[in-house]
């Protein structure tokens, strides 16, 4: 018995390397995030940005295939105007790139020359880069800068949900709905700084968006 399941796992194995591509994926990123509070009834812009990297995928049966990629995303949201808030932020624009790791899972119908699928892919990253760009009503600033630089979720996780196409096994063209979970901002970083625009800042939700991606498979 172990021998056929020996023998049954390294057929399936060579199978999954037989059908396995390298790729490099890249696109554009439409990102934004809101603000849960009662202070503020704005929501935040939306940001256009890209995203690069590389994927591997391994066509399995029945339709399946996993598509693990590791790529650079850069997100983030413009908040133009901020009410109900007599001395603290006017404006607010944020971005930030992160390394992150998608496990990405396929369902298609192959039809020979093309091959429509849905896909699910849970991730996680870290932040390696940003900005945050402010204007502050009555003060110089520089209070408010330490506190984003400090308070700043720096690991993001979340998912993406979409469909897409793939033409003669070899380019994949995808639109992904995508959702970073958590939050934004660390409430547990909070200083006494500018309470009123910290206290409706910290409930910020993280980015949210859509991506539309071009793969390229070898």
């Amino acid at each position: 018995m172990k021998k056929i399941l020996t023998l049954l796992v390294a057929v399936l194995a060579t199978a999954s390397v037989a059908h396995a591509q390298f790729g490099i994926i890249g696109g554009f990123t439409s990102s934004k995030t809101s603000i849960d509070t009662k202070n503020i009834s704005e929501n935040f812009k939306g940001v256009s940005l890209f995203h690069a990297g590389i994927a591997y995928k391994v066509k399995l049966p029945l339709g399946f295939a996993i598509q693990p990629a590791l790529t650079y995303e850069m997100k983030g949201a413009n908040l133009e105007q901020v009410k109900s808030i007599n001395e603290g932020l006017s404006s607010l624009s944020t971005k930030a790139g992160y390394i992150q790791l998608g496990a990405g899972i396929q369902w298609g119908i192959d039809l020979l020359v093309a091959r429509p699928f849905l896909l699910v892919q849970p991730f996680f990253g870290y932040q390696v880069t940003g900005s945050e760009k402010l204007n502050v009503l009555n003060s110089s600033g520089e209070e408010y800068n330490n506190f984003f630089k400090t308070a700043k979720n720096k690991l993001e996780y979340g998912f993406e949900l979409g469909g897409g196409v793939e033409v003669v096994k070899h380019i994949q063209v995808s639109v992904v709905w995508f959702k970073n979970l958590g939050y934004l901002y660390d409430g547990d970083k909070i200083t006494d700084v500018g309470a009123a625009v910290i206290g409706a800042y910290k409930d910020t939700k993280n980015y949210s968006g859509i991506k539309v991606s071009v793969g390229i498979f070898f």
